[in-house]
């Protein structure tokens, strides 16, 4: 039986479920890495990342390191005497630091992995329309994603949940993979698999303004599934224009009404308490929107101050 001593890695809220459950379950957690503090919004303001705060909430050792190759942090993480290290939404680490424990470094993702290697798994699972995910704990090694899996857990994605929604639930189902891992570490009885590389793979690719666009001339489908796959964060979003005035707009909530039409693609047509745009032999109905420099609203509540032309197009 193994006598765990774990150094935990990550960042965002996502990580901090993960620790929780490993806290709760009296795990012996030596010290946590995480990222160092960053200047963030208009006001440029210290920002601590989540699971900053939840190490100083709950007393851990914490360690910010600006680089994982620099000496000093190095020897403060050796001095730690773990023996095994867990990662999760961290960044990639250099082959000194996960081999460093005697039983290894390893990873949760959120993902049935070979598929959605990369950054923002669980959005793109939700944006190409998948009804499958779920999570998996690997081994790290000296590529993104690609080590030996030890365990994954399956989940059906509900055919209208957002990106919001499917995280808080992997966060669970995470939480408890990383929970059956430990204890197999811990038995030292467990066989990995290997990860086998095929032309079908999907990737979970880095979101970015240029991804996060809209193209009204895509399916009913497609579009729906992007703007879901990208709600609350980090939105999808187009152009509106009218009477000669464009605007950045993000749209968080939408449907689809599927109905023939002569209408041109992109059209954007409104009443006092809906707003349409018209897609290939469909409609999205744009239920909550934020326009540049307000608040996130519900459609009813946003064309209470706007009205548009019939002329207004989205693109």
């Amino acid at each position: 039986m193994n006598q765990l001593r774990i150094v935990f890695m990550g960042t965002p809220e996502f990580a901090v479920g993960i620790l929780d459950t490993i806290i709760k379950n009296n795990y012996n957690v030596v010290g946590i890495i995480t990222a160092a503090d960053k200047p963030a919004g208009r006001g440029q303001k210290i920002k601590y990342s989540a699971v900053k705060e939840y190490a100083l909430a709950n007393k851990l050792t914490l360690l910010q390191p600006t680089s994982l190759k620099d000496e000093g942090f190095l020897a403060e993480l050796k001095a730690l005497n773990a023996n095994l290290q867990i990662v999760v939404a961290f960044r990639m680490l250099p082959e000194v630091v996960w081999k460093m424990p005697e039983l290894g470094t390893f990873n949760l993702h959120a993902s049935l992995l070979p598929n959605y290697r990369g950054a923002a798994p669980i959005n793109w699972a939700i944006i190409n329309g998948d009804t499958k995910t779920g999570v998996s704990t690997f081994f790290i090694d000296d590529k993104i994603d690609t080590g030996a899996i030890i365990l994954s857990a399956e989940t059906d994605i509900v055919s209208d949940e957002n990106v919001g929604h499917l995280h808080d639930r992997l966060m669970v189902l995470g939480s408890e993979t990383v929970l059956d891992t430990l204890k197999l570490i811990e038995k030292g009885n467990f066989n990995t698999i290997i990860q086998k590389d095929n032309p079908e793979i999907k990737t979970a690719y880095k979101l970015n303004k240029e991804n996060c666009k809209i193209d009204w001339s895509k399916s009913a489908f497609e579009i729906y599934n992007l703007i879901r796959g990208l709600n609350p964060y980090p939105s999808a979003w187009c152009y509106f224009n009218d009477k000669n005035e464009e605007w950045n707009v993000k749209i968080h909530d939408a449907k689809i009404i599927t109905e023939n039409h002569n209408y041109q693609i992109g059209s954007l047509i409104c009443s006092k308490k809906e707003m349409k745009i018209a897609v290939k032999n469909a409609f999205i109905e744009v239920l909550s929107l934020q326009f540049p420099g307000k608040k996130k609203m519900n459609t009813t509540e946003f064309l209470n101050g706007i009205t548009f032309s019939v002329d207004a197009k989205v693109h």
